[in-house]
């Protein structure tokens, strides 16, 4: 799921949702950071404890679509045991740090509230995120529907000059466009 698909098209207009034939590969020039966020269930019979938390995400992911200066590109949630998270593609750390401080965003009021509710220290429910700068970024979609960066920004067929991942990495930021 990415954030920029209300419609699901590429920029290039083309269908997002389509299986793309042949090699593809991302097609982004620019500052990009990776941000991974998530929340563990540690006690899964204390949903008064983790579903505000698990509500809080939609808003601020809503909030953040709808704006397209927010600085996000796209992201995908996923599942598992522990609890749900997100990868997230932001234009910028500035982007991303202004998001999370901004008094008027639904961020602040979400991070008080849990903080506020795990002050009994249950540890009922848990919140982690990771945040990578990306210097270089290279990716690979053969016969298969656009996701991760490739939703989060464009995609593009591989070329000549861009056929083995170490070409893709090395060349990551050049023009080389078909």
């Amino acid at each position: 799921m990415s954030a920029r698909t209300p419609s699901a098209s590429n920029p290039d207009g083309s269908n997002r949702t389509a299986i793309k034939h042949g090699r593809m590969t991302h097609d982004y020039d620019g500052d990009l950071v990776v941000f991974l966020i998530g929340m563990t269930i540690n006690k899964w019979w204390r949903i008064d404890k983790w579903l505000p938390v698990f509500r809080a995400m939609p808003r601020m992911l809503a909030e953040l679509s709808r704006d397209k200066e927010s600085g996000l590109l796209g992201y995908r949630l996923i599942f598992d045991l522990r609890g749900p998270w997100l990868v997230q593609y932001w234009k910028s750390l500035d982007k991303l740090y202004g998001y999370a401080s901004d008094p008027q965003a639904s961020h602040r009021p979400a991070w008080a509230a849990f903080n506020r509710s795990t002050r009994d220290g249950s540890g009922a429910v848990g919140v982690w995120h990771e945040t990578y700068p990306v210097a270089k970024a290279e990716s690979i979609y053969v016969h298969t529907r656009p996701q991760g960066l490739a939703t989060a920004t464009a995609i593009r067929p591989v070329s000549r000059r861009m056929n083995s991942a170490r070409e893709r990495i090395d060349g990551a930021g050049d023009s080389d466009r078909p």
